[in-house]
């Protein structure tokens, strides 16, 4: 079942401080033009404000620092919440597929850190995660599996959530 990620309105995003941003990737392109090479540049970076609100911009520039600058205004607008537990960990394991990417993110006991490739664990740091393992399957393009990876933190459900979708009381 795919399920659709929820970003957060623009209103609650103007509540929300100490939004920081992290670079993940930059991609430079050419087209070969009459004189020669024109160069474009793309960036990749993820926000949050790491205690449960993570999400990821790209934008296009012909420089780099233009690139990042539209990447982190970006990342502003595709903001989501993430459900952590009282330990630093996710609450169930999870996994997501986008594109040719399929990333699992299983949840870890406290003390164990971070296992993830470089595009993951910047999501994972970003919206506050501190124990975590997770393993990429597929494509290792770091805009799909960061994408994976938000519509996998997208499909967590909190204990709450599934006991009142069932009808019962903890």
């Amino acid at each position: 079942m795919k399920q659709r990620m929820r970003f957060l309105d623009g209103m609650e995003v103007e509540t929300i401080d100490n939004i920081a941003e992290s670079l993940v990737k930059v991609n430079r392109s050419a087209a070969v033009v009459k004189g020669g090479r024109r160069f474009s540049f793309s960036a990749l970076s993820i926000s949050g404000n790491k205690a449960g609100i993570v999400g990821y911009g790209f934008g296009k520039s012909r420089q780099v620092p233009g690139a990042i600058e539209k990447a982190a205004r970006d990342g502003r607008k595709h903001l989501m919440r993430v459900p952590i537990t009282n330990t630093g960990t996710i609450p169930h394991e999870v996994e997501a597929w986008y594109c040719g990417s399929m990333v699992r993110l299983i949840p870890a006991s406290p003390g164990t850190g971070i296992i993830a490739c470089p595009s993951v664990r910047a999501v994972c740091e970003m919206s506050g995660i501190k124990d975590i393992l997770s393993k990429c399957y597929g494509s290792t393009n770091p805009v799909n599996l960061v994408k994976a990876s938000l519509v996998a933190l997208s499909n967590l459900r909190t204990s709450e959530q599934v006991a009142q979708l069932r009808g019962v009381q903890l």
